[in-house]
């Protein structure tokens, strides 16, 4: 397992923790955790051991934005280096969401413009009534750009007009209606509750998971008057039913056994 310095790894079973782990700084985002966030995402990706992803933070926050002292350093960055930046969060973003593999966010305290979109990019949100989220950029000159897609995707683009353009902060409670989060818990049962939607994720088949990912693209763009998608659905039915992973599956529920990726 590679070494990080502002990430930490833990695994229970099949189920990996990724950790923010820079608590002095509610795990505000610099150039070195992005950097790291992205390689440690991609190597439980590729860990066919792994079968779901927790995000979370370590202290107080679950991810208070920008560091500082990174904010300072790339005001005075030229074009190149500020692309080459902004690139990079893209990449980590892009990373999580198109992630073979289901990601559960799991957030407490701040999780602010990056960590909001930490957030909007999990497949699963559940936080404490106490989480806070907000997109700040505006207040400082900025837009939140990077983040943008997917926030719109998660909460709306009549809901995102407001809170791109006014900047106030979301209770969890507020980013709850809005369907940024799913589930609200208290903080005391924060990790039970994450850990039951991780073991029900482990049920389902890790070929079946990944194919429904990919059909969830496809139907974000469609609609049921498209009688090509209604086509295409049919025929991702029709082949998977043929796989090793369904005959498994199928014959695991008729014989009244657990499938052999489930982990009893």
């Amino acid at each position: 397992m590679t070494h990080f310095d502002t990430v930490e790894i833990s695994r229970n079973g099949a189920v990996a923790t990724l950790w923010l782990n820079r608590p002095e700084l509610h795990n505000a985002f610099n150039e070195t955790l992005i950097h790291e966030l992205t390689r440690a995402a991609e190597q439980l990706q590729h860990d066919e051991s792994v079968r779901v992803i927790v995000l979370a933070g370590r202290g107080k926050s679950f991810c208070a934005g920008a560091d500082l002292d990174w904010m300072r350093r790339a005001a005075g960055f030229g074009e190149a280096e500020n692309r080459r930046d902004a690139h990079a969060l893209a990449l980590l973003l892009k990373t999580f969401y198109r992630s073979n593999k289901p990601v559960i966010a799991r957030i407490h305290g701040a999780a602010i413009a990056g960590g909001t979109g930490l957030a909007a990019v999990a497949d699963i949100v559940v936080a404490t009534p106490r989480a806070s989220f907000g997109l700040s950029e505006v207040r400082l000159g900025l837009i939140p750009a990077t983040i943008g897609p997917y926030v719109v995707e998660a909460i709306g683009l009549r809901q995102a007009r407001r809170y791109f353009l006014s900047a106030e902060r979301m209770t969890a409670a507020t980013a709850h209606r809005l369907g940024l989060v799913h589930e609200l818990v208290e903080e005391d049962e924060l990790d039970v509750r994450v850990a039951a939607i991780a073991g029900e994720l482990c049920r389902g088949g890790p070929y079946a998971l990944a194919q429904c990912r990919d059909l969830l693209e496809t139907l974000a763009h469609g609609s049921p008057w498209d009688n090509a998608l209604l086509a295409d659905t049919a025929d991702r039915i029709a082949a998977i039913r043929t796989s090793p992973e369904a005959r498994e599956g199928l014959a695991a529920f008729f014989e009244k056994r657990p499938a052999h990726w489930v982990q009893e």
